[in-house]
C-alpha cells in the first residue's frame, strides 16, 4: 500500500532539521513564517540528481509484508528510512505525473487549481501556508506561484534533497509533523496529500499539532487513501475488486526485515475513525470530499487505476477549519 504516498516537490533551501530546542518545545520558531529568510549562495548545479535504483544483494532482499501492531516510533523510524532509501525510485517513477508546479491532491488527478479546497485561488496571495508530508514540494511550489508564502515540511530528508534540485524561493524543513517546529499560531492554512497522516500510529498527535500552528479560522485540508480501500486487495486489475479483508481490522500493514524490524508502515482508519479524530482534536469538518475518476485518467499508479476508480472510490479529502 507504500503507493499511498503522496506527491510532493520545490525550493531553494537546504532541508533544515529541527533543533533539539524546537524538538522539545514545539513553540520555538524555525522560523517564523512570513519573515525574511537569509539568502542562499546560488550555485550552478541542481544536484543532487535522481539517480537510477541501485541493486545490491540487500536491495533484492523483499521484506515480509504482514499486519501487525506498530507504535508511534517504530512506524516514524521505519516511513522515515524507507522514504530516504525510495525517494529517487519515487520521483523518477511518478515525477511526470506530479510535474514540478502542479498542486494534485490524489491519483485520480484533482488538482488544487480547479477544486479551490484551501480556497478561492485569488485568496491565497500572501497566506502562511504549511504543507505536511511536502516530498518534493510540488504543492509548496503551486502555492508560491500564486503569491503565497509555503513551508514544505518532510519527514525525509532525501525527498527534500529532490525539492531542492528542483528549485524554488521557500523554506524547507525536516521534522517529524507529531512535533512541529513552530510558534502557535504561525499559518493560515495548512495542506498534506497523501502525506504523514497514512503512515503515523495515532493521526491525533498530527492533527493536534497543526491546529496549534494554525491561526484561529485557519483551515487544514490533508487527503488519504479512502478507508474502503483496506477491505480489497492493493491491486489495479480485476483481483482488486473482490473483499479480501475486514473493513474494520486496524492492525497496521507492515514490512519487515529479516530480523522483524519494521521498514515501513500503513496504518489503517475507518471513515468513521478519520471523523472523530478531527474533531476531537479541535476541528470543524467543512467538507468530505471523494473524487470521482475521470475519464481522461487513463494512468495506474499502485493499486489506482480507471478499473477501480470507476467503481469504489480511491481517496478520501477532508476539509477541517480551527473555530
Amino acid at each position: 500500500m507504500r503507493e499511498a504516498a503522496h506527491p510532493g516537490r520545490n525550493a531553494a533551501y537546504p532541508a533544515q532539521e529541527p533543533s533539539p530546542e524546537a524538538a522539545r518545545n514545539p513553540s520555538v520558531p524555525c522560523p517564523t513564517p512570513g519573515t525574511a529568510w537569509p539568502e542562499e549562495p546560488q550555485t550552478s548545479t541542481r544536484e543532487p540528481v535522481i539517480q537510477e535504483p541501485v541493486t545490491s544483494e540487500a536491495a533484492e532482499t523483499e521484506p515480509e509484508a504482514t499486519r501487525r501492531a506498530a507504535g508511534v516510533t517504530e512506524s516514524a523510524r521505519a516511513n522515515r528510512g524507507w522514504w530516504d532509501r525510495n525517494a529517487d525510485e519515487y520521483q523518477i517513477e511518478h515525477g511526470t505525473f506530479l510535474g514540478d508546479d502542479r498542486f494534485v491532491w490524489c491519483p485520480e488527478g484533482l488538482d488544487e487549481v480547479e477544486a479551490e479546497l484551501l480556497g478561492p485561488t485569488e485568496e491565497l496571495k500572501g497566506k502562511d501556508v504549511l504543507e505536511i508530508g511536502a516530498g518534493a514540494a510540488q504543492c509548496a511550489r503551486w502555492l508560491a506561484g500564486q503569491g503565497a508564502r509555503p513551508v514544505a515540511l518532510d519527514l525525509s530528508h532525501r525527498q527534500l534533497q529532490h525539492a531542492l534540485r528542483i528549485g524554488g524561493s521557500f523554506p524547507l524543513v525536516c521534522a517529524d509533523a507529531a512535533v512541529l517546529p513552530f510558534a502557535d499560531g504561525s499559518f493560515d492554512l495548512a495542506c498534506s496529500a497523501y502525506g504523514a497522516l497514512p503512515f503515523v500510529a495515532d493521526p491525533r498527535l498530527v492533527l493536534r499539532e497543526v491546529r496549534r500552528v494554525l491561526r484561529p479560522g485557519g483551515r487544514f485540508v490533508f487527503s488519504v487513501t479512502h478507508p474502503l480501500r483496506w477491505a480489497f486487495p492493493d491491486e489495479p486489475g480485476p483481483e482488486g475488486l473482490s473483499v479480501s479483508a475486514s473493513y474494520f481490522d486496524r492492525t497496521p500493514y507492515v514490512e519487515q526485515d529479516e530480523e522483524g524490524v519494521a521498514v515501513y508502515v500503513e496504518h489503517h482508519r475507518t471513515l468513521g475513525d478519520r471523523v472523530r479524530d478531527v474533531v476531537t482534536s479541535g476541528f470543524r469538518l467543512v467538507d468530505l470530499v471523494e473524487p470521482e475518476w475521470p475519464d481522461w485518467n487513463t494512468s495506474e499508479w499502485g493499486g489506482w487505476s480507471p478499473l477501480r476508480g470507476h467503481l469504489i472510490p480511491g481517496t478520501a479529502i477532508f476539509v477541517c477549519e480551527r473555530d
